[in-house]
């Protein structure tokens, strides 16, 4: 499973081959017992769940201390990729030297930074300014409508039934959450809408562009180098620290929870999970996200959500299963 409003890429060269060899079983390096598997849920439910109270945490921020999504994106970016390289240095020093010393690299770095962590990010970060943790995580869940868009034109095929199936029902979910049940009316704000929808379509070229860049110098090293020029390239038009608003204590928690936990551990933990529980059992799973963003936002944020909202939730959670059922 792979997003972005606080995800990366893969951060493992072996479970890569796992995941994409296969997408329904644990990788088979692993141990498999009852136990082993029962952690895996856990962690996998963990992670789901930081990156989700990450998107909360955010919000925070946003609404509170008036940190706009670009500061947040920029220096989550930058130290998120810090943190990133430091680990590749320790645990894959070869592709990481290598893909530093190799000029036609940069170019590929640089547009994949640009679009699948620049783009995702600050949609994401807008998403939720614009409406809630929770309604920002689900639209982002739609990135599996334009993932099957890009694998029909790629394959040349038409959708299959349960594919279908799953677009209306996206559709449908999507239309409650912007009327609140009303189709007179919009009840999502616009810019919210089309913020999310934006996070969708850089969330589904996440999971698209990089496999080759990952395939060669390994997941640490890609997401590490992605990350910090996609936050250089908004420095010196961002300028945090002259930008910055005042942060206090709390605030400066808040933005070390959503760069170490919420950005570089939540995916240490899903990952760990996916491995021994299989990629789409751990999708399915990685639903904790949405809900945790929910919860989140109205335990800490006084969010509120309509019954539409919850229909609309509960109609995209249907969309993921039956997609992520059929990549198996």
């Amino acid at each position: 499973m792979q997003s972005t409003g606080s995800k990366t890429f893969d951060t493992s060269k072996s479970a890569t081959k796992a995941i994409e060899g296969t997408p329904n079983k644990p990788n088979p390096a692993l141990n498999h017992s009852t136990n082993a598997i029962l952690v895996g849920i856990f962690l996998t439910l963990l992670g789901g769940a930081f990156w989700g109270a990450n998107a909360t945490v955010s919000k925070i921020l946003m609404s509170t201390y008036h940190v706009s999504p670009l500061q947040i994106a920029c220096v989550r970016q930058i130290a998120a990729g810090m943190l990133f390289v430091i680990t590749a240095a320790a645990c894959t020093p070869k592709q990481l030297s290598g893909a530093v010393k190799t000029g036609r690299t940069w170019i590929s770095m640089a547009i994949t930074g640009i679009v699948c962590v620049l783009l995702t990010q600050v949609s994401y970060l807008c998403t939720i300014d614009w409406t809630n943790s929770g309604t920002a995580t689900v639209l982002q869940s739609l990135n599996l409508l334009f993932v099957l868009v890009y694998a029909c034109f790629h394959t040349r095929r038409v959708p299959t039934m349960r594919e279908t199936i799953g677009v209306v029902l996206a559709f449908a979910g999507t239309a409650l959450m912007a009327t609140g049940g009303n189709l007179s009316s919009l009840s999502l704000p616009v810019m919210g809408l089309l913020w999310g929808l934006a996070d969708a379509a850089s969330t589904a070229a996440l999971a698209i562009m990089p496999v080759k860049l990952i395939a060669k110098w390994g997941n640490l090293t890609v997401n590490g180098i992605t990350f910090i020029i996609s936050g250089c390239i908004m420095l010196p038009f961002v300028r945090p620290w002259e930008t910055m608003p005042a942060l206090d204590l709390r605030a400066m928690l808040l933005f070390a929870f959503t760069v170490i936990a919420g950005t570089f551990g939540a995916y240490w933990l899903f990952l760990e999970g996916i491995m021994r529980v299989g990629s789409v059992r751990g999708t399915l799973l990685g639903a904790s996200e949405p809900v945790t963003a929910a919860i989140t936002a109205v335990m800490f944020t006084g969010a509120v959500f309509s019954w539409a909202d919850f229909v609309g939730f509960g109609l995209i959670f249907v969309m993921m299963i039956l997609l992520c059922k059929r990549s198996a």
